[in-house]
C-alpha cells in the first residue's frame, strides 16, 4: 500500500512539474464585463451556419471517417465565395502550399500564413477567406502553408514545415528567388500557436525576424490550464461543442493524453509558446473573442510577453466566435478586426495597401 501511494504521488508530481510546468495563473487578467451591446446583424447567420456544420456527421462517424469528414467540412468554408486574389499552388522539396496574390501585390513584401484546425484539419483552401483578405489589405505576396497534420504525422513535423517555410520565404517570392523588404507571419488557432512558436525560433536561430506577427485566437498553452477553457465552454459556439468532453476528463489525464498525442511534454515551448522565452520578439498583434475558450491563452501570452519587454497588442471582441475573421465580409466585427490589423502594421512600420485594400 505504501509503495502504491508513493508511485501515485510520484506520477502526480511528474505531471505537475514536468508535463504542466510553472503555474501561469499570475498572468490572468481581471474578469471582463458582460457585453453591453449586441453583435452585428450577421452574427446570427454565422451561428446558424456553425450549428449546421458542426454536428454534421459527428454522431454517425467515428475514427478515420470522422476525421476525413471534418477536413472536408473545413475546406467547404471557402465554397461559393468570390475571391479577388489568384491562388498559385506550390510544391517543392521544402514547402507545400499556395501563393495568394492580389492583382497589384508587391513580391518584396511577403506574409507567411499558417492555418488552424486543431493540428488535425485545415488547409490553404479552408482559410482562403482570411488569406485573400490579408493579401488585399497588405499588398504582400501571401504564402499559405500546407503543413503536415496529425495523426498521420508527428506534431514536430508540422513545426519543422513552418520553419522550412520561413527560410524558403526569405529567399523566394511568387516568381522565384527575390530579395524582400518586409516579412510577416500570421496564423489562427493552432496556426496561431505555430506562429508564436516560429517567431521565438527565428530569434534563437538568428534569422531575419518577422517585421510583425499576428495571431487570431491562438492556442498558446496545451497544458490546458487556462480558466477560460472551462468557464467559456458554454459560450463558445465553435470549440464548445467540439471539446465539451474535456470538462469531464481529469486534468492529469489530459496532460498525459496531450503528451502522448504530441510526443512532446505539454509544457515544451515548441507546443506551448506561452511557456518559452518571450523576450526579443517582433511587434505582435493578438485578436481574441471574450466568449471563447482560448481567451486566457491570449491574455496570458500578452501579459507575459509585455513583462519580458516584447511589443504586443491584445484586442478582444465580445460575442464573437472562434476565429471570426474567417467570416468576412459577413461580420462587421471581422472587417473591424482587419481595419485594426492595418493600423497595427502601419504602427509597426510595415506598409499596407493604399486604402487598406487592393
Amino acid at each position: 500500500m505504501v509503495w502504491f501511494i508513493v508511485v501515485v504521488l510520484a506520477l502526480v508530481l511528474f505531471s505537475l512539474l514536468y508535463l504542466r510546468g510553472a503555474d501561469m495563473s499570475r498572468f490572468d487578467g481581471p474578469a471582463l464585463p458582460a457585453p453591453t451591446s449586441p453583435p452585428s446583424s450577421g452574427h446570427a447567420d454565422v451561428l446558424q451556419r456553425l450549428r449546421e456544420l458542426l454536428p454534421a456527421g459527428q454522431a454517425r462517424q467515428r475514427g478515420r471517417a470522422q476525421l476525413v469528414h471534418m477536413r472536408s467540412l473545413m475546406d467547404g468554408l471557402s465554397a461559393g465565395r468570390d475571391f479577388t486574389c489568384s491562388f498559385v499552388p506550390v510544391s517543392t522539396a521544402d514547402v507545400r502550399g499556395e501563393w495568394v496574390l492580389a492583382p497589384a501585390h508587391d513580391a518584396r513584401r511577403r506574409l507567411l500564413y499558417i492555418h488552424g484546425g486543431a493540428w488535425i484539419a485545415g488547409s490553404p483552401l479552408s482559410h482562403r477567406a482570411i488569406t485573400d483578405r490579408l493579401a488585399r489589405l497588405t499588398g504582400a505576396a501571401v504564402f499559405s502553408l500546407d503543413y503536415r497534420l496529425l495523426p498521420e504525422n508527428r506534431r514536430i513535423d508540422g513545426i519543422h514545415d513552418c520553419r522550412n517555410a520561413w527560410r524558403w520565404l526569405l529567399e523566394n517570392g511568387p516568381d522565384g528567388p527575390t530579395p524582400l523588404d518586409y516579412a510577416m507571419v500570421a496564423g489562427d488557432s493552432a496556426g496561431g500557436s505555430l506562429t508564436l512558436g516560429l517567431i521565438a525560433w527565428i530569434r534563437d536561430e538568428g534569422l531575419r525576424q518577422a517585421d510583425a506577427a499576428i495571431g487570431f485566437s491562438p492556442s498558446t498553452d496545451v497544458t490546458m490550464s487556462g480558466g477560460s477553457l472551462r468557464t467559456n465552454l458554454a459560450t463558445d459556439p465553435m470549440l464548445g461543442p467540439m471539446f465539451s468532453w474535456m470538462a469531464k476528463v481529469p486534468a492529469l489525464l489530459l496532460l498525459w493524453g496531450t503528451w502522448f498525442t504530441n510526443r512532446l511534454p505539454p509544457s515544451h515551448p515548441d507546443v506551448s509558446p506561452l511557456r518559452g522565452n518571450l523576450a526579443g520578439l517582433p511587434p505582435t498583434l493578438l485578436q481574441v473573442s471574450e466568449q471563447e475558450m482560448l481567451l486566457d491563452d491570449s491574455r496570458r501570452y500578452a501579459a507575459r510577453a509585455e513583462e519580458a519587454g516584447s511589443p504586443v497588442v491584445l484586442q478582444t471582441w465580445p460575442h464573437m466566435v472562434h476565429v471570426w475573421q474567417m467570416f468576412t465580409p459577413e461580420l462587421e466585427e471581422a472587417e473591424e478586426a482587419f481595419a485594426n490589423i492595418s493600423e497595427f502594421l502601419t504602427s509597426a512600420g510595415v506598409p499596407v495597401a493604399e486604402g487598406g485594400d487592393l
